[in-house]
């Protein structure tokens, strides 16, 4: 498969025209949403966490860029395009998180990044490509997400709890992402669209509660 290839993998995609996915496509309005609230919030929040807030504010606008590029294209390098703008985010996150949460040296925070990374490209080994409509993929990234939230709970709890409730969220979004295919004959649009909608809101809220967590560290 060349990476010029057509991708035909969601409900909503019936032909190659770069319009066959319109909700698809328009629900990823919601990651520049976030991205732009995000912007505005570091010019009211802390000065110190201005900087990491607008760096997860464009990667949080890559992802919808990337996934937009992909559902209306729907291109095998799209597809890359996408799921690498989304690996660039969580590493981000998790390397700011373990810095300004978890208080970690820099070389330890980019240790635990490049361990995660590590962790993703075991489980895409080890892990069948595409069980749960490829959803599986995303389990590494829920399973560190679970760990770094139970630890925000007990050094930020006000933190801890809002990444809690993200953290349930993103499981509603993995399963809406799950059921796309599962759901075609019953409701011919799919469920993708609802991953976007979701994804969009953990992510945002995610990168507030490390706000959160970052300025009650300093208190």
């Amino acid at each position: 498969m060349s990476l010029g290839d057509h991708v035909n993998n969601y409900c909503e995609r019936h032909s190659a025209a770069w319009t066959a996915e319109p909700l698809n496509a328009l629900s990823n309005l919601a990651f520049f949403y976030g991205a732009w609230r995000l912007w505005r919030n570091a010019d009211t929040g802390p000065p110190r966490l201005a900087r990491p807030q607008r760096l997860l504010a464009a990667l949080l606008a890559l992802v919808g860029a990337g996934s937009l590029v992909f559902h209306t294209l729907a291109t095998v390098w799209g597809s890359i395009l996408d799921v690498l703008f989304i690996g660039v985010f969580n590493v981000a996150y998790l390397m700011l998180f373990l810095r300004l949460v978890a208080r970690w040296p820099v070389a330890a925070a980019v240790a635990g990044g490049l361990a995660f990374i590590l962790l993703d490209r075991i489980g895409g080994a080890v892990l069948p490509a595409d069980a749960i409509n490829g959803s599986v993929m995303y389990l590494p990234a829920l399973t560190v997400l679970g760990a770094i939230t139970v630890y925000g709970w007990t050094v930020a709890p006000q933190a801890g709890r809002t990444m809690a409730v993200a953290t349930g969220v993103f499981c509603v979004s993995l399963l809406a992402r799950s059921l796309d295919q599962a759901l075609c004959s019953s409701w011919p649009p799919g469920t993708h669209f609802m991953w976007h909608l979701l994804n969009a809101w953990v992510l945002y809220t995610l990168s507030r509660a490390m706000v959160l967590g970052a300025t009650a560290r300093e208190a």
